[in-house]
């Protein structure tokens, strides 16, 4: 098989560590890296060919990269967060045509959590929920992505109030709601917490990154399973665990 000739798209960390693994992987051909400066070339066509597009961005990026896929005909794999609904639209579109893949977290270890999430809480119904996420101070979305696919892991019909922290006299917790909490300091890669309270009884479910590598490695082990996978919107969890 030829190597898949590769566009990262974010010249931050992420993209830099991408561009690393990349290049040290025989399977990829990395073509280039387009950060936000040059944003442009995504929509002018100076940005060179592709077969699969790699963005760890941000949501501003999105426009110029759906313009990018939807020329090339390239996959897209994204771990860009704090997408909203018409985002996740465009996904969706582009979708139609080439193999989509979004995650807010490319962790093997993660995928597993939201499956265990799914499980517990479905095991043990009734019992309360909290969810707590911790990332480095320089992240700029809470809830984490991550914590987003936990809570839709244990509530994937969205029914169920969500309180995002508690101050001053809230009175009783309510029956069926889940709490959401993010923690911000230091240099943390990403912990999550899932809680399940019953009557004189915790279960607790944690997932600690002590890297942003573990992403970067789940990413690229995923890559070539998107490329060959068609056209439509993929689970990271679908293409890793199945």
């Amino acid at each position: 098989m030829a190597a898949i000739r590769t566009l990262v798209v974010g010249d931050g960390r992420m993209g830099t560590l991408v561009l690393e693994a990349l290049r040290a992987d025989d399977a990829f051909e990395p073509v280039g890296m387009v950060g936000l400066e040059a944003m442009g070339d995504l929509v002018s066509g100076a940005a060179p060919a592709a077969d699969l597009a790699i963005d760890f961005s941000n949501k501003g990026m999105l426009p110029a990269l759906a313009a990018y896929v939807e020329r090339e005909g390239c996959a897209l794999l994204t771990g860009t967060t704090g997408l909203d609904d018409a985002d996740m639209a465009t996904l969706g579109r582009l979708a139609a045509r080439v193999p989509v893949v979004h995650s807010a977290n490319y962790s093997l270890g993660v995928a597993v959590l939201r499956r265990l999430a799914a499980e517990a809480s479905r095991l043990l119904a009734g019992w309360d929920v909290e969810i707590v996420e911790t990332h480095h101070n320089r992240k700029v979305d809470a809830p984490s992505g991550t914590a987003m696919a936990l809570l839709a892991a244990v509530d994937p019909e969205g029914a169920r109030p969500v309180r995002h922290g508690r101050e001053g006299m809230v009175g009783e917790r309510p029956a069926g709601e889940i709490g959401m909490h993010a923690v911000r300091g230091g240099t943390v890669a990403g912990t999550h917490e899932l809680h399940l309270f019953g009557e004189d009884e915790e279960v607790c479910l944690t997932h600690r990154a002590t890297s942003r590598r573990i992403f970067v490695a789940g990413a690229v082990a995923c890559a070539p399973r998107l490329v060959e996978a068609g056209p439509g919107l993929h689970a990271f969890d679908e293409l890793m665990l199945s």
